[in-house]
């Protein structure tokens, strides 16, 4: 009698099925590894705790933070420790770097870097509230003097116990805001 052969097909399909859940697999060990290594080394994911820095950045944004190759200039803005202020990192915007000199006047709410004014449309309201700051001050060398952007509920360099922050202490630069999705992308420098 002749028998019927059946069609391998459903063996190639099975094959063709493991190979694909194998592929998968190794696609997602291979992206766990990068990410892995990419938080490890080159970025940071911080959260930003308390409304200092609004309107540009609100409480709860997780932003990514890199200090790869980087050196602090005015107008950034960085996460820095002051553990003897407070454990979680500070965000802060760079108002001045070593050798600048930055003065205040309260009365008009205007920031004043080495004579001249700062054109700062970030700022949710003009500087009025001085804390421990007392006339103009240069920053030291390899420190820079920050503040928030929501000036007058930011505790920053015009206090005394955060004063000029170490470039030391700096963890890096914020570059961009990764949660929630509506502010995702960009950081307002």
């Amino acid at each position: 009698m002749n028998e019927i052969t059946k069609p391998e097909k459903p063996a190639k399909e099975e094959r063709s099925f493991r190979r694909d859940i194998y592929d998968w697999m190794q696609c997602i060990v291979v992206a766990i590894i990068v990410c892995v290594l990419l938080f490890s080394f080159f970025v940071r994911l911080v959260d930003v705790v308390g409304e200092s820095m609004l309107p540009t950045l609100e409480p709860g944004d997780k932003i990514i933070v890199s200090d790869l190759f980087y050196t602090p200039k005015q107008g950034d803005i960085v996460v820095f420790r002051k553990d003897e202020y407070r454990e979680e990192p500070l965000v802060k915007r760079v108002i001045a770097t070593e050798g600048q000199t930055i003065d205040i006047d309260f009365n008009q709410g205007v920031v004043y870097v080495d004579g001249q004014p700062l054109d700062e449309p970030y700022i949710a309201e003009p500087t009025i509230e001085a804390l421990d700051f007392n006339g103009s001050v240069t920053v030291p060398e390899n420190c820079v003097f920050v503040m928030g952007d929501n000036r007058n509920h930011s505790t920053d360099s015009r206090y005394s116990v955060i004063g000029f922050v170490d470039e030391r202490c700096i963890m890096g630069k914020v570059y961009c805001t990764l949660f929630p999705l509506k502010n995702f992308g960009s950081v307002y420098d």
